[in-house]
């Protein structure tokens, strides 16, 4: 069963029972009320009755002695009879203002309030003799002191007719409530539901992978339009994230045919220096010095490249560095010894204070200075002064190796921190590296809760910038 059907099945089931309920309480209320009416007219015909059946001779009444009018107060078809305290019927009469014989109350054996105390009456209903004719209600009132016992009924012709009509007129009332209810119900729940309809085609769409779709209405007004905010921020996450997912399996795809080509060289020149020594290389003292050489070499360069792969593999694992104070200051300052030491030519400067001190992991960060400063050799002339500075800002220490270098345009900027990415698609591995030092430095920087930067353009050489938290004795 549809949501439709269940709402229209259950608001009509609500507004039956409630009809229902009121229906029941008006017309009881209604006769309850027409039934002490009844009562005081019975009541209030006692005395005309009894003088009427205490008379030898009633004038006025048909069917009695003489015939003539009896009290023109009683409502027609009133019965009245007088037992003595036996039950014997010792007089009985029929007010019926006309020839027509009216019907006559069925009294059961025994009777009802016959041995009740003086000035008690008892009140009950009862059928016409014979079960023709109408309801009777009836009235039974005991005089033991001179032993008779009166009874008065009143047919409930007028009662049961209006409760009749009324009966009716509720049942016509409920069925066209129920109707016009039903009609405007069905329209309305109809119009309500059809943004939920909107929504499952959406989602429907969506599901068939196309997650640019978006739910409608989404507005604040109303439960539907807040539904639809949710689901479309909800889209937008997971839109995002199938983006996130499909950039970051484009990468892992580059990444493994990058990392495949890089080893793939120096495999082939191993390769290709051992069939060399196969053919005779063996035999001839500096052939065989010269395969062994660069065997060795391109040995060591892919043990460097896998090494590399490791680290980056176990950065991107998430896991966290050793943490203990680092002098920073000084490590700069070994790093950029050392690069003087290999490069005699080029003026390397360094400013920095006597220290800063982060938490970290020593070993990776000399690899982060090392790593930014052989960037800066590689990429530059010989003649090209490096500068290397070091402070302490808003509770970081920043680190800046900028060089005097060409440059790079902001296509390239945006990419060198990519694993395997160069700038000179033209460059040598032999002189260049692997392309795997930026991307080293990003993920090492970023483990110890730092960030890192690069401010270029084409002929204004290029500055990169590092960020990490000072250790909290140094703030």
């Amino acid at each position: 069963m549809s949501l439709r059907t269940r709402l229209l099945v259950a608001l009509l089931g609500l507004v039956a029972a409630g009809l229902l309920v009121a229906g029941i309480v008006t017309y009881s209320s209604l006769r309850s009320f027409l039934l002490e009416r009844v009562d005081q007219q019975l009541r209030e015909a006692r005395g005309p009755v009894a003088l009427t059946l205490a008379s030898t001779q009633i004038p006025g009444v048909p069917g009695q002695p003489g015939g003539s009018q009896g009290p023109p107060n009683l409502p027609p078809g009133t019965y009245g009879e007088v037992r003595d305290s036996q039950g014997v019927v010792l007089n009985k009469i029929s007010f019926a203002y006309g020839n027509e014989t009216q019907p006559t109350p069925r009294l059961p054996s025994p009777l009802p309030g016959a041995s009740a105390q003086a000035g008690v009456t008892t009140l009950f209903d009862t059928s016409a003799t014979g079960g023709h004719g109408p309801a009777f209600r009836v009235l039974v009132q005991p005089f033991p002191d001179a032993q008779r016992i009166l009874i008065v009924a009143e047919p409930l012709t007028e009662t049961t007719q209006t409760m009749d009509r009324l009966l009716g007129i509720e049942t016509l009332v409920f069925a066209l409530v129920l109707a016009g209810l039903a009609v405007a119900a069905w329209l309305l729940i109809k119009h309500d539901l059809h943004p939920l309809e909107a929504m499952a085609d959406t989602a429907g769409e969506i599901a068939a992978g196309d997650l640019t779709q978006r739910v409608t209405p989404a507005e604040p007004r109303t439960e539907v339009g807040r539904l639809g905010l949710s689901l479309n921020a909800m889209l937008e996450q997971i839109e995002v994230a199938f983006a996130e997912r499909a950039a970051t399996e484009e990468k892992l795809r580059r990444f493994l045919a990058d990392a495949s080509h890089e080893l793939r060289t120096p495999l082939t020149s191993i390769r290709g220096y051992a069939e060399v020594f196969e053919r005779g290389a063996k035999d001839d003292p500096e052939d065989l010095a010269t395969a062994m050489r660069r065997i060795e070499e391109e040995s060591r360069r892919m043990g460097v490249m896998v090494d590399e792969l490791l680290l980056l593999a176990r950065l991107g694992e998430g896991r966290v560095p050793e943490r203990e104070p680092v002098d920073l200051a000084r490590v700069v300052a070994d790093a950029v010894g050392d690069a003087r030491a290999a490069d005699g030519v080029r003026d390397i400067s360094l400013e920095a204070p006597a220290e800063v001190v982060v938490t970290g992991d020593e070993h990776q960060l000399r690899q982060v200075v090392a790593n930014l400063l052989g960037n800066a050799r590689q990429h530059t002339p010989p003649d090209c002064p490096v500068h290397v500075r070091l402070l302490s800002e808003s509770g970081d220490a920043v680190l800046e190796v900028a060089d005097e270098g060409p440059g790079l345009t902001p296509e390239v900027a945006a990419q060198v921190f990519e694993p395997f990415y160069r700038a000179d698609k033209s460059r040598a591995r032999q002189s260049g590296g692997a392309g795997l030092g930026l991307a080293i430095v990003a993920a090492i920087v970023e483990a110890h809760g730092g960030s890192v930067a690069l401010r270029t353009q084409p002929g204004d050489g290029a500055t990169f910038s590092v960020r990490l938290p000072l250790s909290s004795s140094q703030m």
